[in-house]
């Protein structure tokens, strides 16, 4: 337990570092935050928050930077809320502006705001489409070479998807194409339906002419649909943040983000520092130098989450109000559509 003292030196601490990303040291904590103690007496109690393993000492300077474990006893004990309003107010300006378009629209444009006003990769995991079944599947000619799918499952997710084919397509092929795969693969599984598909190709090659191009194009569109349900914005950020100028680190990070399936599992591996905050909606994450901020929102019988991934160093008050108010906003869409 930390004395009231020590709690104000480590908020200092963490909060200037946040917006400098300079390590910090007794003589600008006295200068800047005018800090009622002697310089000596600081740094005693620096020292002692080092050596509980709240802040680390950097090779270049004798100042001081938070550590992961700085970081998370900020976050539960010492993190003042600020009032937001005008973030707030940009985020659902941008959103209201998205009502009137599917779900998934709704869902990346948070993804791409969050991006844009936090200056970080925001990551955004759509309900798992393979915990819900196939409801229906509409199918709209553009013209002889081109249609766009529609598949909607039982939770109301929805997955557009653009066909061109080589040769003219006829609209009897789409059409009776359509019908058949309606006939057998509503109620089957997301998660099913690839090998479900192979198992009614000899039913397309009876009944409809172009069989081969069109089982092709849904298949793709089925392989996406239960595998790329995460939407991704802003991961060219973090080349400005120099916590990630180690090249070694970024290709480390750009991995991360090649692997949609890490996402789903990101907290559940032991050796990371997992925060799940009172409200139970948000939670923090921390690797090595890299915080995730996550907001979980309901959609239907499935759980999406929103999230910001930056570097240790990031300004947790204002990130987690935003997505916090974010996902909110997506549960309140999907409420009133479904």
């Amino acid at each position: 337990m930390l004395t009231a003292r020590q709690e104000r030196i480590l908020k200092v601490i963490v909060e200037e570092f946040i917006k400098s990303a300079e390590p910090v040291g007794s003589k600008l904590l006295v200068e800047k935050y005018g800090l009622n103690y002697s310089t000596a007496t600081i740094r005693n109690e620096m020292n002692y928050l080092e050596s509980v393993g709240l802040l680390e000492k950097t090779h270049t300077s004798s100042g001081r930077v938070p550590s992961t474990k700085g970081y998370r006893y900020y976050v539960e004990n010492l993190m003042e809320k600020e009032n937001l309003a005008e973030e707030k107010h940009e985020i659902q300006t941008v959103l209201n502006s998205s009502t009137n378009v599917p779900l998934e629209d709704v869902i990346q444009k948070s993804c791409d705001i969050l991006s844009n006003m936090t200056n970080l990769a925001s990551v955004v995991l759509g309900p798992d489409a393979n915990q819900q079944t196939l409801a229906h599947i509409k199918l709209f000619p553009l013209d002889e070479n081109s249609c766009v799918a529609v598949f909607i499952t039982d939770q109301g997710h929805t997955e557009n998807k653009t066909f061109k084919f080589e040769d003219q397509i006829s609209l009897e092929d789409i059409q009776n194409c359509t019908n058949i795969l309606n006939d057998r693969l509503v109620g089957t599984p997301i998660s099913e339906i690839v090998e479900k598909m192979n198992e009614i190709k000899p039913i397309l090659a009876h009944s409809v002419k172009r069989h081969e191009a069109l089982f092709n194009a849904f298949m793709q569109a089925f392989i996406k649909f239960a595998n790329d349900n995460v939407y991704y914005s802003g991961a060219s950020n973090m080349l400005y943040q120099p916590e990630f100028a180690d090249i070694e680190k970024m290709k480390s990070l750009m991995k991360m983000f090649d692997d949609a399936s890490m996402w789903r599992t990101i907290g559940d591996d032991k050796n990371r520092l997992v925060l799940k905050t009172d409200d139970s909606r948000n939670e923090l994450i921390w690797l090595d130098d890299m915080a995730v901020v996550s907001s979980s929102f309901q959609a239907g019988d499935e759980t999406g989450k929103l999230m910001v991934v930056g570097p240790s160093r990031m300004d947790y008050n204002r990130i987690m109000q935003m997505l916090d108010f974010a996902a909110a906003f997506i549960e309140s869409q999907f409420k009133r559509r479904f």
